[in-house]
């Protein structure tokens, strides 16, 4: 998979392709990560790549023609793949990422991302230019290159191949619309609580159900919305619903 990412500080994300999960994914040529520094497309001897925003106010704006120019470069080096890459904009006024988003991200060929600065970007780029932007919660951070790491390690973690156990990535949370269940190990007491009984009884069927009933106690007090969500996807078994009723 292809990742072009449009950033001023493109040396961040040598955590992303130097390190951990996603380090092995990209040695394992299961993904590639391709930066442009708008300051490279800049007309001007300071190289800017932003400005006052007009009608006043506080911050400076990022400037339209320099990630423009970073599009079209990378549109030109995507020629003659099957499928545009979606253009997103890492932005607090974007919709929140889900694991479903993130799991349509992963079965495309390449995604482009633009990891903004400063005040804001010019909207007639946005409307323009990208086609989706993205938030990570509804908090504002300094720029968006935390969020595209986390956007692209959570796509990476879903290739095929970039984790030593694929069902990692089935059993975590929110992949089957719940969050997970609690998890244990060595030592089998510790500061005097065992390990829940089942877990050591090698009883898979029974191991499996006091997961998922888990998984529904820590959903229901922890994001309740989740539980209604699955409801309405219809991810919730008769047994489910039995078992809910009991909390």
């Amino acid at each position: 998979m292809r990742f072009d990412l449009i950033t001023i500080f493109p040396q961040m994300f040598d955590a992303l392709t130097r390190y951990g999960i996603t380090g092995r994914a990209h040695d394992r040529g299961l993904w590639n990560l391709n930066c442009w520094n708008p300051r490279d497309f800049a007309t001007d001897a300071y190289r800017s790549v932003d400005d006052r925003p007009y009608g006043g106010g506080p911050g400076m704006v990022m400037l339209a023609e320099p990630i423009v120019a970073a599009l079209d470069r990378i549109s030109e080096q995507q020629q003659g793949s099957s499928e545009r890459a979606p253009v997103i904009h890492l932005s607090p006024r974007g919709s929140p990422l889900t694991h479903r988003r993130v799991t349509q991200l992963a079965a495309l060929p390449a995604v482009t991302l633009l990891a903004s600065r400063y005040e804001a970007v010019d909207q007639r780029l946005l409307d323009k230019h990208v086609d989706e932007e993205i938030s990570i919660g509804d908090f504002v951070v300094s720029g968006g290159e935390l969020p595209a790491m986390m956007l692209i390690d959570a796509v990476v973690r879903l290739l095929p191949g970039a984790l030593n156990d694929q069902r990692s990535a089935i059993e975590e949370s929110f992949a089957d619309g719940l969050l997970d269940c609690p998890h244990y190990t060595r030592p089998e007491i510790f500061e005097g609580e065992r390990v829940p009984e089942v877990l050591l009884s090698g009883h898979h069927a029974n191991i499996a159900r006091w997961r998922r009933e888990q998984s529904l106690r820590e959903t229901r007090a922890r994001r309740p919305d989740l539980i209604e969500s699955a409801r309405a996807q219809g991810l919730l078994s008769p047994q489910d619903e039995r078992f809910l009723k009991t909390l």
